[in-house]
């Protein structure tokens, strides 16, 4: 009997050992990245300039745990926007909103989850990459509501253009329209834009749906069925030229 003792001991201390370096190895990961203070940006036709505002709005509902590939799409997405993030003017202001992050026991609850996870701000890189890599795909697709968080606090009191990013993998579950919410924002402002980044999303009417949603805030429609396309799509709605390269600074 002390010998099972002996040896299970030992498998339950393995499993701890790997379980520790599994997440040791995550946390470098999630923080290896650019930040501003050691990245340069030499692009020379910028979209965004100094005092530009930009909100992402990425869905983290279950369906972006989905494999596409090999690897998870939310994985897909974190690690593009962790290559494209350090490219984009520091001096830009960027922000993030989350939605799907959590399931709630309920259709209200579930459809109201949306939080914003990173005020505007300069130099937001790094806290927005650090957010994304913490928080977790599992719940539904409240579009419209985060639409309407976004504009009525998230850019409250907040003058100029503004200009929202929208990724996501599958249409409004919530039973609102952000095609309609859209054509109605517009009749009351003109500040806001929204491009649309439809990724893996096959389904006609949520495409039709959120190409609405773009075009009827002379934003833009991007359809990304893969890693590749979305990666496109990201450089293109940020006006970044992707074959432009940083230059890393050192403390030499």
């Amino acid at each position: 009997m002390k010998t099972n003792y002996f040896y299970l001991s030992i498998i339950l201390i393995f499993a701890i050992f790997v379980n520790c370096t599994k997440v040791s190895a995550d946390a470098n990961y999630k923080y290896n990245v650019y930040t501003p203070e050691n990245y340069s940006p030499i692009n020379k036709n910028e979209k965004f300039s100094d005092g530009a505002k930009i909100l992402f709005i990425v869905d983290f509902s279950n369906s972006m745990n989905e494999e596409l590939n090999g690897k998870t799409k939310i994985q897909i997405a974190m690690d593009t926007l962790s290559s494209i993030l350090p490219k984009l003017n520091p001096s830009v202001q960027t922000g993030l909103r989350v939605y799907g992050h959590k399931a709630g026991f309920t259709y209200l609850q579930g459809c109201m989850a949306s939080k914003l996870s990173v005020p505007l701000g300069t130099n937001n890189a790094q806290q927005i990459l650090n957010s994304i890599y913490s928080t977790h795909a599992t719940g539904w697709t409240p579009i419209t509501y985060s639409l309407k968080q976004a504009v009525n606090s998230d850019f409250a009191g907040v003058q100029g253009k503004k200009h929202i990013i929208l990724l996501t993998d599958g249409g409004e579950n919530c039973d609102e329209s952000p095609c309609t919410y859209a054509i109605e924002l517009m009749k009351q402002r003109d500040d806001i834009s929204i491009d649309v980044i439809a990724f893996d999303l096959f389904d006609a009417e949520a495409n039709n749906q959120l190409k609405c949603t773009a075009l009827a805030t002379r934003g833009k429609f991007y359809s990304a069925p893969d890693a590749n396309s979305l990666t496109n799509s990201l450089f293109d709605s940020l006006g970044i030229d992707k074959n432009v390269h940083g230059i890393i600074k050192t403390n030499d």
